[in-house]
């Protein structure tokens, strides 16, 4: 199973960010972009494990106690950099309570011989990979400058957008189901934050 824990985007954030991919999509169409019902923000991404860890992976999330989030959804950027960009990004702005629930998750799970992050953690919601790219700097296809140019472009020449503030009141684990549509993402597991 393809595993990865997340938080989840308000309708209202949701509904903004599909107007703006609704305006941009058209300047890098060799693009994949995300769907808008698949926007979260990736806490720890897993990936493959078997099924007979998921009940112990389960029970080392349900033992984490964190606050509520507060999030600021705005702004773009892109992966690696806007020099030889692969992915297209919607920034988050937060407190400290972020970065701790990412890091107790990583350390938590990393008790179950899960890999902890090689990366600080950078909150943000992915838009679009370029196209054949998957967004990963060790799986680089080709020049991906090309689908993100006239939609950088186009960015620079308008404001920052913003797509407002939600809280996070829980926190999910996802199974991950590739396919030729894209990944299709199912919620396994809730849990709440105080």
């Amino acid at each position: 199973m393809r595993l990865f824990v997340a938080l989840d985007t308000d309708d209202s954030i949701r509904a903004r960010i599909t107007r703006f991919l609704d305006g941009v999509r058209g300047f890098a169409p060799d693009a994949r972009w995300v769907r808008p019902e698949s926007l979260h923000v990736t806490l720890k991404f897993m990936g493959e494990q078997s099924e007979d860890k998921l009940e112990k992976i389960r029970q080392a999330l349900e033992s984490i106690v964190a606050n509520k989030i507060e999030m600021n959804i705005r702004g773009y950027g892109f992966f690696p950099g806007p020099g030889r960009p692969r992915l297209l990004w919607i920034g988050i702005e937060s407190g400290a309570e972020l970065a701790s629930l990412a890091t107790t998750i990583d350390e938590n799970l990393a008790e179950l011989a899960i890999p902890k992050e090689e990366h600080i953690f950078s909150p943000h919601l992915t838009l679009a990979r370029g196209a054949g790219n998957s967004g990963s700097p060790r799986k680089q296809k080709g020049d991906t400058r090309r689908s993100f140019q006239h939609l950088q472009e186009t960015l620079a020449a308008l404001p920052k957008p913003e797509f407002g503030t939600m809280s996070a009141h829980e926190f999910f684990l996802y199974q991950s189901q590739l396919s030729p549509d894209g990944s299709q993402y199912r919620k396994l597991a809730a849990f709440a934050l105080r």
